[in-house]
C-alpha cells in the first residue's frame, strides 16, 4: 500500500463534506502491474438523476525541486488519464 500524501485526509474530508461518497485507492491496471489512484469518488446529481464520478490524485510538491515534482506529477497525470479512458470511461 503506497504512503498517503500530506494532504490526503484534508482532500478526502473536503470531498465528503461536499456530498461525495469517497473510496481510497482506485486501482488501475498496466499489463500485470497495478497502480493506485489516491481517491475515487462519486456523487449523485439529484437534478439530473445520474452519477458524476471522479478520480483524485493528491500531490503536495514537497521535494527540494518543485520542477521535478511537477514533471513527475504531469507524467503520472498523462499515464493515468490514458489508462482511465479504457478502464473507467465513466470517470
Amino acid at each position: 500500500m503506497p504512503a498517503k500524501d500530506l494532504y490526503h485526509g484534508t482532500v478526502k474530508t473536503a470531498l465528503e463534506k461536499d456530498g461525495w461518497m469517497v473510496t481510497d485507492n482506485l486501482p488501475l491496471r498496466v499489463g500485470k502491474r497495478d497502480l493506485l489512484i489516491d481517491l475515487g469518488a462519486e456523487k449523485l446529481l439529484i437534478a439530473e438523476r445520474e452519477h458524476q464520478k471522479i478520480a483524485v490524485e493528491v500531490k503536495s510538491f514537497m521535494s527540494a525541486s518543485p520542477v521535478n515534482d511537477l514533471e513527475q506529477a504531469l507524467g503520472q497525470y498523462l499515464l493515468y488519464e490514458d489508462l482511465m479512458r479504457t478502464q473507467y470511461p465513466d470517470r
